[in-house]
């Protein structure tokens, strides 16, 4: 399976598809697009109103790793569901962090 995030020398990209206004914050699963595309499906309760949900999935993902808010941004789509993230730090920690987070799930 393919997996929605890329290794880089400052971190980790991240592709997600966000929803927000859901009943609880999570991370819930890998997802394949109709383009073919791999993202992490994630919700966030927050509204999508001036950044809200787009700040709200950015602090979701830096907790779910055990990052500082500050070592995570969003990079694009702020004002479409898909969102690309960068997780700055190790990228090969950071991804192994996210295979166990999702593994753990099911």
């Amino acid at each position: 399976m393919a997996v929605p995030w890329t290794q880089r020398p400052d971190g980790l990209l991240v592709e997600v598809r966000l929803t927000p206004r859901a009943a609880m914050d999570r991370i819930d699963s890998v997802e394949t697009l109709s383009d073919g595309a791999p993202v992490l499906k994630a919700r966030v309760r927050a509204v999508p109103e001036k950044g809200k949900a787009n700040d709200a999935v950015v602090r979701l993902l830096a907790k779910a790793l055990g990052l500082p808010t500050s070592r995570a941004r969003l990079l694009s789509g702020d004002t479409a569901r898909r969102k690309c993230i960068l997780l700055e730090g190790d990228g090969a920690s950071l991804a192994r962090a996210l295979e166990a987070l999702l593994a753990a799930k099911g």
